[in-house]
């Protein structure tokens, strides 16, 4: 039995228990206590309240030393801080625990041996009373004791707990945040400890840290203590699980990033046990991910579970047993940064030009920042540092952060998207690149550099200062148009940022782009390795698909999860995928590619699209990219992608690539299967009523169809001035395509250049009447306005 005034376990207490024993045990025995039966598995343990620390002060008389020591404190001066800060923390330290505290602690301890055995190692964590609110986070402020043994030691620690709610840090952060030194009070959790140090750990957010699109669950994790992924020492693996789909019984993983993982954090064997330290991570280890696709599936279930019984985003933390190989939840928290962004309003940043890049890294933010370079290598040169400059360095500490806040930007040359730098990054609002590697020594100090997070998933540091502009959308007072207006997309790395655009959907994702990009091998080259005749290039394929079973399994993985990234993003809208229309000279660019193509006088009129599909230097090829349409459609549950065809010469043509699709498990009309084609050569509109019954749509392709009408190869400088989408021929074709779609009931659509450039061309396709316009993501905003006022002065109704 255990003196409930100083300690409380886990399943005597929730979240309405905040004053008592802080935010970060509150959340432990709320899921303890309520979420055991869903499935999350938290280790036991025990609080020692805010009572034992208040009883603590008191019985020592320190409370009016502590507010001596912080009078009139200037968080900006950082030697003044960090004087106070350590006169503040040697006070609490020295004030020892009371008799009564002791004796419940170690009656706890106790209790807790006998549920898991003598030998058990514990986790003490710090648990302020104003911290995990829903609209500041306290992660990271006060230390954390890891593999405490013995009574002594368990004692010491539970004292340097309660000494760290004056870290540096803390104090500029309550500062920030306008909370009253005295008056936060500190709880100490004490628990099971995970032995993640022989297995993996990391954080889990249920949204994505970076659009706030919030309709996955993103995993990240390495090998070893989870320190290493919260401060960035190591690049982890990502996975991102698509709620809907998951929730409906699609149990997959919807993409993964692996990262490089190079080294962990272990326990150093010494007298406390509690030291820890880096040790390189085995090459065949980094090479493979830290969790399998099943446990990341099974971390996604218990963070659902977490989200719904708390009802908004979270921030939790994971960690695997390397003893009982059992995944744990150590640590749940309301998401602060993402989740709070104003829904209502899109800002979007664009470079105006292009630079000499410099490093690349993760991008963190979306955002675009100028200034000059600061390096810093430890926390002695913070002095150095002065406000609006970008901050330069290996990694980042919590011990940071009251410099990190006047950053313009961070660069870091370790760390993922959940490391240190990248989550204080989000908070303030600045962008960061993260896992840059080389960049302290690319970087010159003192140049001035332009960070750009505004290009997708890769961040980049251009040299000099680059002009920016900034768009700034009110999404939720725009009108919807009676016109469908979807964007055009080809980078699964801006799809959730994209998917937060008021658009229908996708009406073209290019396959080639994701292939170019994620893949980088031709297909048959990944199918035959043995055929390629460069060996140098036959070791990058095999360096390539490392981890999986053939190059076959590779090709499918990556293609259908890149594509899949995109359905879930704008799911249950529909998300026009088109086949692969790569021209001979550009499958032959692909890794391997050369040993498979044939040299074409005129590729752009040769062995492309359709023609390629049922061919049979090429069906091995195409039934590859079908496997990946299959596993998207089946195994994630994602039906919202529909097919497109590209180049569609004749109508035998689509009859036999619709057969061979039908052979290799994609049968129209099944599965509740669209298949469109591509409306760009001029018999496509001569013949469209013979097409349009093979056919549940076409789009538009201004690009080959103005080519194709006027005779004018689009690639050629030279007659680019012959070169006109806004042709009287073009648009009397595109008037026929439209109106041959109406005739045969089925979709009519455009996703060629044409709109985005021209606004006179949107008119007149609001005019035609047809179904919908695909566009640029950057023009989407400007044409849908156009569409707007021509469907007013037509005397249509809005959406």
């Amino acid at each position: 039995m255990t003196d409930s005034t100083y300690v409380r376990f886990f399943d005597e207490f929730g979240m309405a228990d905040v004053a008592v024993v802080g935010g970060k045990n509150a959340s432990l025995g709320e899921m303890y206590r309520s979420l055991s039966a869903a499935g999350v598995r938290v280790p036991d343990g025990f609080a020692i309240t805010a009572d034992a620390y208040r009883d603590m002060l008191t019985r020592a008389d320190a409370w009016e030393r502590l507010a001596e020591t912080l009078d009139g404190l200037d968080p900006g001066d950082v030697a003044d801080l960090a004087r106070r800060g350590k006169q503040a923390r040697e006070i609490v330290y020295g004030a020892g625990l009371p008799d009564a505290v002791q004796a419940a602690v170690l009656a706890g301890y106790r209790r807790l041996r006998d549920e898991y055995g003598t030998d058990i190692s514990l986790a003490v964590r710090s648990s302020a009373t104003a911290e995990d609110l829903p609209t500041a986070s306290f992660a990271g402020q006060q230390e954390t004791f890891l593999n405490v043994r013995g009574e002594q030691d368990l004692l010491d620690a539970i004292r340097r707990c309660f000494a760290s709610l004056f870290t540096d840090r803390s104090i500029h952060y309550r500062i920030d945040q306008g909370f009253d030194h005295l008056k936060v009070a500190l709880s100490v959790g004490v628990m099971k400890m995970v032995r993640s140090d022989l297995a993996s750990s990391g954080v889990i957010f249920t949204l994505d840290t970076e659009s706030g699109f919030r309709d996955v669950v993103f995993v990240t994790g390495a090998y070893g203590l989870g320190e290493n992924v919260v401060q960035g020492t190591v690049d982890p693996d990502e996975f991102f699980v698509h709620k809907p789909t998951f929730v409906a019984g699609h149990r997959t993983v919807l993409r993964r990033r692996l990262g490089d993982k190079a080294v962990k954090m272990v326990y150093t064997e010494d007298q406390t046990g509690r030291s820890t330290h880096n040790i390189p991570t085995p090459r065949a280890d980094q090479r493979r991910f830290c969790l399998s696709d099943e446990e990341v599936l099974g971390l996604a279930d218990s963070a659902l579970a977490i989200e719904r019984h708390y009802g908004r985003p979270m921030d939790i933390e994971w960690a695997k047993d390397g003893t009982d190989g059992l995944l744990y939840i150590v640590q749940a928290r309301p998401e602060t940064v993402a989740s709070q962004r104003s829904a209502a309003t899109l800002d979007t940043y664009r470079l105006d030009g292009h630079g000499e890049v410099l490093v690349t890294g993760r991008s963190v933010g979306e955002r675009i920042a100028t200034g000059t370079a600061r390096r810093i290598s430890n926390v002695e040169q913070l002095g150095e540092f002065r406000p609006g400059e970008v901050l330069v360095a290996e990694t980042t500490t919590p011990d940071w952060e009251p410099v990190m806040k006047t950053a313009a930007a961070i660069v870091t040359d370790r760390g993922g998207r959940t490391c240190h730098a990248a989550i204080v990054a989000r908070e303030m609002g600045i962008p960061a690149v993260v896992g840059t590697v080389d960049a302290r020594t690319v970087i010159a100090d003192g140049e001035t550099v332009t960070v750009s997070c505004a290009e997708g998933d890769v961040g980049r540091v251009y040299r000099g200062a680059l002009d920016f502009h900034v768009d700034r959308l009110a999404v939720t007072e725009m009108p919807r148009p009676a016109t469908r207006v979807m964007v055009n997309l080809g980078d699964p790395d801006r799809a959730f940022a994209t998917a937060m655009l008021p658009s229908d959907g996708v009406g073209l994702a290019r396959m080639e782009f994701v292939i170019t990009e994620s893949i980088k091998a031709h297909p048959l080259a990944l199918i035959h390795p043995d055929r390629v005749g460069d060996p140098a290039i036959r070791t990058e394929l095999e360096r390539l698909t490392e981890g999986y079973s053939d190059g076959s399994s590779f090709f499918v993985q990556r293609l259908s999860e890149e594509i899949g990234t995109i359905a879930a993003a704008f799911w249950p809208k529909p998300v026009v995928v088109r086949m692969s229309d790569f021209k001979t000279n550009e499958y032959a660019g692909l890794l391997g590619g050369r040993d498979f193509e044939p040299a074409e006088d005129n590729p752009m009129l040769g062995f492309r699209g359709a023609s390629r599909y049922a061919h049979p230097a090429y069906t091995e090829g195409f039934a590859l990219e079908c496997a990946a349409i299959r596993r998207v459609r089946e195994e994630m549950g994602l039906t919202n992608v529909i097919v497109m065809i590209p180049f569609v010469r004749r109508v035998v043509e689509a009859e036999q690539v619709l057969a061979r699709m039908a052979e290799l498990g994609l049968v129209r009309g099944e599965n509740d299967l669209q298949v469109y084609a591509m409306c760009e050569i001029p018999n496509n509109v001569i013949l469209i009523d013979q097409f349009a019954r093979h056919f549940d749509g076409f789009s538009i392709g201004t690009n080959d169809l103005t080519q194709l009408t006027l005779g004018v190869d689009r690639d050629s400088e030279i007659v680019a001035f012959d070169y006109d989408e806004r042709d009287p021929g073009v648009k009397e074709m595109i008037r026929l395509a439209v109106e041959g779609c109406r005739r045969n009931s089925i979709h009519s659509g455009l996703c060629g250049q044409a709109p985005s450039d021209y606004p006179d061309m949107a008119e007149f396709l609001v005019e035609l009447g047809i179904d919908s316009i695909s566009l640029n993501p950057d023009t989407l905003i400007a044409t849908t306005r156009t569409i707007l006022d021509a469907e007013q002065r037509l005397g249509r109704s809005h959406r």
